[in-house]
């Protein structure tokens, strides 16, 4: 008998997601929103009422008048619990960059806001603290000396990261936006820059819409992360490989969100895979379901993979037996000519 992927005995998969797509989504256009302002609170409601999601990726600081305890409540009340805490380190305040920028003061805010999300994160049970440094680079060429630039990015998470070795770190890497050029660009050059750190307990957030926008290959970034000891947490999303479009997942790049979940699989990853959405015109309830609906289906094909004919393809590096394989899994069997 043929072995596959079903044959592992892995559990189905399980599907979180970040608050931020139940919230007020704005762009520079529709500066006024999508929609109207979103509490803190209803983010969590709306991410129960799709009924797929298991836990949340909450961005931190909440709303003024929340406190980490209504937090706790709101998300018991609603079944979710709290995937990481990701400190918002990318708003208007840190501008000119947070662990990176020229001002002392405002690196050691960035830092001390850091030390502030693993107190939250303790607090709810999550299993890691994320930093997407968002504003952490350079816009114009000749802007910053890349070598201070350097230890500011790994100094600032690097001096985070020992001072708290029982807690797991992630660092969400991203080739632009806000920033023309970020410093966690790609997953080589992050990894790269976390080596150097001497912290064992950070590593990196694959993003499968981030690996499209750096025109890697999603799969492989993956597999690289994950072969280095450095796969923290997993996100799904698509894009048209050119901005972080966010779109539903599955919803363009087919073939390669097959073998992204083969290389899940075959990682037998065990947490939850993690939406990363924008709907800006959407239902955000509705993207889950689709997203969910299409990653389930994707998820079946690759347990139909025969692992056997897989790799003997890819030990010849033989593309054609390899695309009747992938072709027949999403397709069936059709006819030839």
């Amino acid at each position: 008998m043929t072995r596959t992927q079903n044959d592992t005995g892995r559990r189905g998969i399980s599907f979180a997601g970040g608050m931020w797509s139940f919230g007020r989504i704005i762009d520079r256009y529709a500066t006024d929103g999508y929609g109207p302002e979103v509490s803190t609170l209803r983010t969590i409601e709306i991410a129960a009422e799709t009924g797929e999601l298991t836990g949340l990726d909450l961005n931190y600081p909440f709303d003024p008048d929340v406190s980490v305890d209504d937090v706790r409540k709101a998300l018991d009340t609603h079944g979710l619990r709290a995937v990481n805490i990701t400190p918002v380190i990318y708003d208007r305040g840190f501008r000119n960059g947070a662990f990176t920028g020229p001002d002392a003061a405002t690196r050691h805010r960035a830092i001390d806001l850091g030390h502030e999300a693993v107190e939250v994160a303790h607090a709810l049970g999550a299993r890691y603290v994320k930093f997407w440094p968002g504003q952490d680079g350079y816009d114009y060429p000749f802007q910053v000396d890349y070598p201070t630039l350097y230890r500011h990015a790994v100094e600032g998470i690097g001096d985070i990261a020992r001072t708290h070795p029982r807690v797991t770190f992630a660092i969400e890497y991203k080739l632009k936006e806000p920033r023309n050029r970020l410093f966690w660009s790609t997953a080589a050059a992050s990894l790269l820059a976390v080596e150097r750190m001497s912290a064992d307990n950070v590593g990196l957030v694959v993003d499968f819409g981030h690996s499209l926008l750096a025109k890697e290959n999603p799969a492989q970034a993956l597999s690289l992360a994950h072969s280095m000891g450095r796969l923290v947490d997993i996100e799904l999303d698509d894009n048209y490989r050119e901005w972080d479009d966010d779109l539903t997942a599955g919803s363009l790049h087919l073939v390669e969100t097959l073998e992204f979940l083969h290389v899940v699989r075959t990682l037998d990853w065990q947490e939850p895979l993690k939406l990363d959405l924008f709907p800006y015109r959407e239902d955000p309830r509705d993207a889950v379901r689709e997203s969910v609906a299409a990653l389930r289906a994707l998820d079946e094909r690759a347990a139909l993979l025969p692992l056997d004919e897989l790799r003997a393809a890819q030990e010849r590096h033989d593309a054609m037996a390899a695309q009747r394989i992938v072709r027949t899994a999403l397709l069936g069997r059709t006819h030839q000519l």
